[in-house]
């Protein structure tokens, strides 16, 4: 058993790193640079899709249409325009995150909250399953051989993804960076070099359709659905907003530089790749990408056409970066609300949320998995469940200014007034459009907001059977050997074991584990008022572990038992839930404790059962 801990903790700390300590924490935090890469790939990357959706809509109709490429691309960057003023808004009055959920938590109710809260959960995973696909694309596009293996390969690099955010933020954000940057001079290069062409004659006249030509068979259906398509290029704009608390101070005013530079550099992006494709006459195809269609355009199959097609590949690949940004974040939100397990509050061994981290992994590969990796059959539904958490907090801020009404109100009220009309009609023109892949929202969100209430009703009923009123504590007296109790808090479960080990042990020792001295300080006080003729011996970890501090303590103890001649009994506190499927929220840290105690010499395991009721 030993061996096998010590192999598993070899291979962990090989794949993630060493374990940091909690003081470490505000290490972690990014720079407006790194935070551009790790938080804005999502959405610079859609440069490279977003624009081939619009033009798969307009080639139903034919080459013809396409001049309407050129308004719809001014339409998505109005959009953008209003979007990135109205999160920077969202940014100062939520300095501490948190984005659309508690925007529409905070001022349209709990309801509207957990639309929001659950359609992002949803739509980062669909992050990471789209850009995965989108970038296992450019590859095959590259190389045509690998294209029957696309799914593999889009699992496997999600994997790749996954271990190297469990290594940390500031270490995955240092390895995104390049790549990120090299995109954005990638396109940047070929967007000049194209527009050069044009400008010098070098580029044909004749393959694209003049702006205003007539379309026969053209309609305003048609137009809204090529426009909602386009929006797919706005998914991640709300990342930032998501992850203020991953900034370095001051942090509100880091993220929103951060939110406008990303907002500068995808609006250029996606203006110059919208253009190009118009009038180079670039049409879609199903084993070739339009970006891959345009390198191939304006340098040839050389050397520049690999670079940016390997760097549209890489941040295609590790736009799903955002989404393990933000994930997690959210996730806490919801689980200090109750709203989720509350597993997804506990930081790893490189101090972020890895359990988030990993969720988000495992979905994401059985999204790529049941859509064979097919980027075209999610795009639909992920924009939408992006644009229903913005049209929501927009509406929220509209409610925040008229009822504060701060200084300048009126104005940030019209800010947020255009950004939630406009992404309502987005909303409104997706589910008009494109009914037929976006109506499973209107299946999987009431779903996910009645497990919502679920889950915090039964976190509910737990408290208020294991909440102990002041005055009522039963006080037994009774006689034993040394016993050890780990606690986690003051509840009943805690006072029924305590009362059990008086019965068994003449000295009783309450062990509590502290992950930072507030969490140390408040448990001293709390137990001085409750059980002060109980010891208790707290515990500070600086690596977050339950099992080694306590069994470090226990060798401590087992050493004096041994001296006086007495045993050592470890009494762990275990709550039984009513129905099965409760378990999976809760941590069970009693049970991994006495897995690990069970094995160790001369130390006797005790499990005090506390049923719950409902």
């Amino acid at each position: 058993m030993e061996g096998n801990v010590v192999r598993y903790s070899m291979l962990k700390k090989a794949l993630i790193g060493r374990p940091l300590k909690t003081r470490e924490l505000g290490e972690q935090k990014l720079g407006r640079l790194k935070a551009l890469a790790i938080l804005s790939s999502d959405a610079l990357s859609s440069v490279a899709y977003g624009p081939e959706q619009v033009l798969l809509v307009l080639s139903t109709i034919g080459l013809i249409a396409f001049w309407y490429s050129v308004p719809i691309g001014i339409g998505v960057l109005v959009l953008l325009a209003a979007l990135i003023l109205s999160y920077r808004q969202i940014i100062y009055a939520y300095p501490h995150g948190g984005g659309a959920y508690i925007v529409s938590r905070d001022n349209l109710g709990e309801n509207a909250g957990l639309i929001a809260g659950g359609s992002l959960l949803v739509d980062y995973i669909l992050t990471v399953s789209v850009s995965v696909s989108a970038g296992t694309d450019a590859i095959t596009s590259a190389f045509p051989q690998f294209h029957d293996h696309k799914v593999a390969i889009a699992s496997a690099l999600v994997v790749l993804i996954t271990i190297l955010n469990l290594r940390g933020v500031t270490e995955s954000a240092s390895v995104l960076a390049y790549p990120v940057y090299l995109f954005v001079l990638a396109l940047l290069i070929l967007i000049s070099t194209g527009v050069w062409q044009i400008l010098s004659g070098q580029a044909p006249t004749n393959v694209h359709t003049p702006v205003g030509t007539v379309v026969p068979g053209i309609s305003l259906f048609l137009l809204l659905r090529a426009f909602s398509s386009g929006c797919s290029a706005l998914t991640g704009v709300e990342a930032v907003s998501n992850a203020v608390p991953n900034f370095k101070e001051p942090a509100a005013r880091n993220a929103v530089s951060t939110l406008v530079m990303m907002g500068f550099i995808l609006a250029i992006l996606f203006s110059g790749i919208m253009f190009l494709a118009y009038w180079l006459g670039i049409t879609p195809k199903h084993e070739e990408t339009v970006v891959s269609q345009m390198a191939s355009e304006v340098f040839g199959r050389n050397f520049m056409y690999y670079i940016v097609q390997g760097t549209t590949a890489l941040i295609l690949v590790l736009a799903a970066n955002t989404g393990f940004s933000a994930f997690p974040l959210l996730a806490v939100n919801l689980a200090t609300d109750k709203y989720i397990p509350r597993m997804f509050l506990i930081r790893g061994d490189r101090l972020g949320y890895s359990n988030g981290i990993i969720i988000l992994g495992i979905a994401s590969i059985l999204l790529i998995v049941a859509f064979r990796g097919e980027t075209e059959q999610l795009i639909p539904l992920y924009a939408v469940g992006v644009f229903i958490p913005f049209t929501l907090s927009q509406t929220g801020m509209i409610v925040k200014w008229i009822r504060e009404k701060p200084a300048s109100w009126l104005y940030k009220m019209i800010v947020n007034l255009i950004g939630a009309l406009i992404c309502l009609t987005v909303v409104l023109i997706f589910f008009i459009t494109k009914f037929a892949q976006v109506w499973s929202v209107l299946i999987f969100l009431p779903i996910i907001i009645y497990a919502f209430h679920k889950i915090k009703n039964h976190y509910e009923a737990v408290g208020e059977q294991l909440r102990i009123a002041p005055g009522k504590e039963e006080v037994l007296q009774w006689e034993g050997n040394v016993v050890i109790v780990p606690v986690a808090g003051i509840t009943k479960v805690v006072e029924n074991s305590l009362n059990y080990a008086k019965l068994t042990g003449d000295t009783v020792i309450a062990v509590y584990v502290a992950f930072d001295p507030e969490s140390e300080k408040r448990m001293e006080e709390k137990w001085k008022e409750w059980k002060p003729d109980i010891r208790l011996v707290t515990l500070h970890s600086e690596y977050r572990s339950l099992t080694r501090p306590i069994a470090r303590f226990i060798d401590l103890a087992m050493k004096k038992a041994t001296e006086s001649n007495h045993t050592v009994t470890v009494l762990i506190p275990q709550f039984i839930t009513k129905k099965r499927w409760h378990d999976a929220l809760h941590n069970q840290s009693s049970l991994l404790l006495r897995l690990y105690l069970i094995y160790q010499k001369n130390v006797i395991v005790t499990t005090v059962p506390y049923r719950l009721k409902k």
